[in-house]
């Protein structure tokens, strides 16, 4: 496991975070339209970005989240935009009621305590897929240029270089030699190709079981959405059904993608006209978020010290392994991860 001897840091990072949480405190302090009870201001859930979410009760018993979105690293405009989108749609999501966002403060409506991942199982699973892949169909049927940031071929190489940055060079400590360069490049340039040949609609960007809420009426909520863009069709499918989180049989996933890829086309979605087409794309998809994924994970550990990421590589291995396996444009690069997992310094790496 790598060295997470970072007491200074941490502690620092802490003493920001109280500060913060002051501040906040303060701030929900002034609002008198809500009737808070500051005295319940209390910890809601983890985060992998630099923000703290909040939940704090009210006089009349219900309960509301106060986000702590630092505007150095955190767009809350953005945030307040999609949520707004989203809602016109009819999809459920908190609704902002009150905002300051030069301090990155808000105050939104409460989706209540189970995300998808807390209620996951092979009995539940089913009902809830049909309904997100509801929710996407319904989101990417009202998508239009010009309203998201694109997620054009400089953001989605931006990404996979992420992989080398934190995956390749830092976590296993391999150096590329222009031979291996020109292998991952030359796989960076099949998967951007794919992406970008793909229909462009909306595109959440984390669609899956830790960001969608498992709600009585209305589900899902849909939270997170702050860093949407206008981009691959298959994008958001691959998010929610190869979840970095939870993995399903093969024969599962298959069957939901057909199900999305049947309700698409009658909802006059121009996904690929035959399901062969879709699905590489859809696993093409899929690998490209997979690299981006190891990356940040890595990084979320060595340069964050949240080392709980490293739990969920091998799950995200196992993706890019069996893809690649597949086609054979995509061999190369599991020939040279063989390769670098072969030549990386013995660390002890645990996962």
């Amino acid at each position: 496991m790598p060295s997470t001897d970072n007491t200074p840091a941490n502690s620092a990072v802490s003493e920001i975070k109280e500060q913060r949480r002051a501040a906040l405190k303060e701030w929900l302090g002034g609002l008198s339209d809500h009737a808070l009870q500051l005295d319940s201001l209390r910890p809601a859930s983890a985060d992998a970005s630099f923000r703290q979410f909040y939940r704090i009760d009210t006089n009349d018993g219900r309960s509301l989240i106060a986000m702590d979105a630092p505007p150095v690293t955190e767009n809350s405009a953005a945030f307040i935009k999609m949520a707004n989108l989203l809602k016109s749609i009819n999809l459920t999501v908190p609704e902002v009621l009150e905002q300051n966002l030069e301090a990155g403060f808000l105050l939104v409506t409460d989706l209540g305590l189970h995300t998808y991942a807390h209620v996951l199982n092979h009995d539940t699973a089913h009902k809830l897929y049909l309904d997100a892949i509801d929710a996407l169909v319904l989101m990417q049927a009202q998508s239009q240029p010009d309203v998201l940031p694109e997620y054009d071929r400089a953001f989605l190489l931006r990404e996979l270089n992420i992989f080398t940055e934190w995956y390749v060079n830092k976590h296993l400590g391999v150096t590329l030699n222009e031979k291996q360069t020109a292998t991952l490049d030359k796989v960076f340039d099949h998967l951007l190709a794919s992406a970008l040949a793909q229909p462009q609609v909306y595109v959440h960007r984390d669609f899956h079981s830790r960001n969608l809420m498992w709600m009585d009426k209305g589900n899902p909520g849909i939270i997170d959405f702050q860093d949407a863009v206008y981009g691959p069709i298959t994008y958001d499918l691959v998010s929610l059904l190869r979840d970095a989180y939870v993995q399903w049989d093969e024969e599962m996933v298959l069957d939901w993608a057909i199900r999305y890829w049947e309700k698409a086309k009658r909802a006059g979605l121009p996904v690929a006209p035959d399901i062969d087409s879709f699905y590489r794309d859809f696993e093409w998809m899929g690998l490209q978020r997979h690299l981006k994924i190891l990356g940040i994970f890595t990084r979320l550990s060595h340069r964050d010290g949240k080392d709980n990421f490293l739990a969920d590589i091998p799950t995200v291995m196992e993706y890019v392994r069996k893809t690649c396996h597949r086609y054979k444009e995509l061999v190369p690069l599991l020939r040279l991860l063989d390769e670098l997992e072969n030549t990386a310094p013995q660390v002890g790496y645990t996962f």
